[in-house]
């Protein structure tokens, strides 16, 4: 099976249009005001204009409430991914009341923490593994810090629904990160850019020529 790539926080043109030109199977999109990739609903729903049926568009959220993710529905979002500590409840409450799929990021540093993606795979519909922000980094955020886990942490893993593997990911680690995780699908957003928020269109392209080689 191919690996399927995601491009996460994109919010210019030229960063869509590189994704989509590229063979990225989802492109993301942050509804989280701290983050420097956060758009807006209305600045989302203009950027997915230019994105095909065939890919899958993702809006990430942290912590969100109802109504925060009812605005970003104003854009045609096809996944919600919860990349906060949303309890395995309320990734299933979101999902029921919006109705729509959910990606469920579950923050890892050691071995213990991988334990906690079992509490969520009777409520998410796909799980994403990113590395877990550390306590003496100031400004540090949920995800896209450019930081990687020890991958040999998934190798053995399994579990009943599928996964995708994010934090610290590039192109010049990919083909390694994959080998050792057996990861199937990938998500990228530091890894690809020339500062945090700022998307470099040959970075992205690179990247999924790299993913689409593996």
């Amino acid at each position: 099976m191919a690996l399927a790539a995601k491009i996460c926080g994109l919010n210019e043109s030229a960063g869509v249009a590189a994704a989509v030109d590229g063979g990225a199977r989802y492109v993301g999109f942050v509804f989280y005001r701290p983050s420097p990739r956060h758009v807006s609903p209305q600045e989302a729903r203009s950027l997915m204009a230019a994105v095909p049926p065939n890919v899958a568009k993702v809006g990430l959220f942290v912590d969100a409430d109802d109504a925060t993710i009812a605005a970003a529905l104003a854009a045609p979002l096809d996944w919600l991914q919860l990349h906060g500590a949303e309890t395995p409840e309320r990734v299933a409450d979101i999902k029921r009341r919006f109705g729509l799929p959910v990606i469920k990021a579950v923050a890892i540093a050691a071995a213990t923490d991988i334990a906690a993606a079992e509490r969520y795979v009777d409520a998410a519909d796909r799980l994403l593994f990113d590395a877990k922000p550390p306590r003496h980094r100031n400004g540090a955020l949920p995800g896209g810090n450019g930081l990687a886990f020890d991958w040999r942490l998934l190798g053995a893993q399994s579990w009943p629904v599928p996964w995708m593997l994010s934090g610290g990911l590039n192109a010049g680690n990919l083909a390694e990160a994959v080998t050792t995780t057996h990861a199937l699908a990938v998500d990228v957003s530091s890894g690809v850019e020339t500062r945090p928020g700022v998307k470099d269109p040959d970075k992205i392209i690179a990247f999924l020529r790299t993913a689409a080689s593996l």
